[in-house]
């Protein structure tokens, strides 16, 4: 075993909901200890501002290029994410001084593995400075230049934090704004990517009709009935042609197709888009999961958790039910990257990414 060092995760992604902060302790390679985590909520007029960054970035072709918005959003995204850890380290009783490195995932506002481009908005060099405490930012980069998609990146945490579970296959899926899965096999074997919309194309639907961008606990999808031809359409999209790895941008799919829906439909319909695109991902795997564990905002949602289980045919569990926490997945996966990157250690593989091969990455921002 490697030495043990103390690190804090800051994942905010592509959701619009804020930021989560998580602490670990790990050598960055078989040994985690989990430790406490928070999430801080944006407020409706920040989120409405990444809305418009997310719409100006569609323009870039530089991924280190900031129109004056763009500058402008990053700097407050940055500030927001110092504060959220020095709330956290004094909600904790720890001092910046405990902590070795942050691992900071910034907020994606493009992702174009085919152009080699992929950008998150947050500023890692002035993140150091505001906490006093050594960061690593930029994991997707290296991985995308040298071809790679970019993502998923976090399977290789996911394997280090299913150490512990019996059952193997196992397919540890994370719904975000986009949804990824992880295969781990019996050998440890990976096999990762996104398997299409996660919450994202529901909170844009409900926001649109009921300015309210979540359906709490899936309520308005069980109202609704499944538009079964909306939903065939919904498929005839480049993504699901294609082998993976593969990963998509959070605006890769149109609300279009459900235009017509009422409201409670439309939820129904997309809720089970979602659903039926993480089943397909069984076509890619070697061998049946014996178990799907999922993490993220998603395994909140009843209805959706209740339409994968009917299409996987298979045990499904919310990550509590396997000892972890759902809403901490992602950013301790950040946290323990970060330690990865300090060590040179590998974050991406030709199974996770489609890297030409194993790839470590992120840049290292010094606290002074």
């Amino acid at each position: 075993m490697g030495k043990m060092l103390r690190a804090v995760g800051l994942m905010s992604g592509t959701s619009m909901d804020g930021i989560d902060v998580a602490a670990i302790e790990t050598d960055g390679e078989d040994e985690v200890v989990r430790g406490p985590s928070a999430t801080t909520d944006y407020d409706a007029e920040f989120r409405a501002r990444l809305v418009e960054a997310i719409a100006e970035a569609r323009g870039l072709a530089d991924r280190r290029k900031r129109t004056p918005l763009l500058a402008q959003v990053e700097r407050e995204l940055t500030e927001r994410h110092a504060a959220a850890v020095a709330h956290f380290l004094r909600q904790h009783g720890h001092a910046a001084g405990d902590i070795a490195v942050i691992g900071f995932h910034g907020h994606t506002v493009l992702h174009a593995p085919e152009r080699r481009l992929t950008v998150q908005l947050g500023d890692g060099p002035l993140l150091a400075r505001r906490t006093g405490i050594d960061v690593v930012y930029d994991l997707r980069a290296a991985d995308c230049t040298a071809g790679g998609q970019g993502a998923p990146l976090a399977p290789v945490y996911h394997r280090a934090l299913a150490a512990r579970l019996p059952e193997r296959p196992l397919a540890l899926v994370n719904i975000g704004g986009v949804a990824n899965v992880t295969w781990i096999g019996r050998n440890g074997a990976l096999i990762a990517f996104d398997t299409g919309p996660g919450n994202a194309l529901v909170d844009d639907w409900m926001a649109r009709h009921t300015g309210r961008a979540l359906d709490e606990g899936g309520r308005a999808a069980a109202a609704g009935r499944i538009d079964e031809a909306v939903l065939t359409d919904l498929f005839i999209n480049d993504h699901f042609g294609r082998l993976p790895p593969k990963s998509l941008d959070r605006n890769a799919f149109s609300l279009d197709a459900v235009a017509a829906l009422s409201v409670d439909d439309g939820a129904a319909t997309l809720t089970a888009f979602t659903a039926a695109a993480i089943a397909r991902a069984r076509e890619h795997f070697p061998e049946e999961p014996r178990l799907w564990v999922v993490c993220g905002g998603g395994r909140r949602n009843r209805t959706l958790m209740g339409m994968i289980a009917e299409r996987v045919g298979a045990a499904l569990a919310p990550a509590e039910a396997a000892g972890f926490d759902g809403d901490a997945v992602e950013a301790e996966a950040w946290a323990y990257l970060a330690v990865r990157s300090l060590g040179g250690l590998p974050i991406t593989f030709p199974g996770t990414t489609g890297a030409p091969q194993a790839l470590s990455g992120g840049v290292l921002a010094r606290k002074a």
